[in-house]
């Protein structure tokens, strides 16, 4: 005799606004870190192709050898690396900030209509 799977209907009534803030603060560090990571990877790729110094002797093939220009001034590594974590530093406070508004917002609307209607079934 075959089973008949259960569905229940649920309701996602409310959100703990305090649970939202700690795990978009980590998924947010998470995302910082692979930004700062892939950006430091992408330097190193491009740097190791020469891209730099191609773009810097178009540069002085453009502006003429009068001028005393290096690329490298303006997007070294660590000048780069930097704006990334800076970047991802702000990147955490705006999205932790985002999401518990978010799920403040998410609470007031839930209380209005019902809540996100989901229905479960164990196949």
């Amino acid at each position: 005799m075959d089973a008949v799977p259960r569905r229940v209907r649920l309701s996602l009534a409310r959100v703990d606004p305090w649970s939202i803030t700690k795990l978009s603060f980590l998924l947010s560090v998470a995302v910082g870190i692979a930004l700062v990571v892939a950006t430091a990877v992408i330097w190193s790729v491009l740097s190791g192709m020469g891209v730099f110094t191609d773009l810097n002797g178009l540069l002085t093939d453009v502006v003429g050898n009068e001028v005393d220009f290096d690329l490298l001034d303006y997007v070294g590594f660590s000048k780069v690396l930097s704006l990334a974590t800076v970047i991802a530093v702000v990147d955490v406070v705006l999205l932790t900030a985002l999401s518990t508004i978010v799920a403040f917002l998410y609470n007031v609307s839930a209380a209005l209509v019902g809540g996100l209607h989901v229905t479960l079934s164990d196949d």
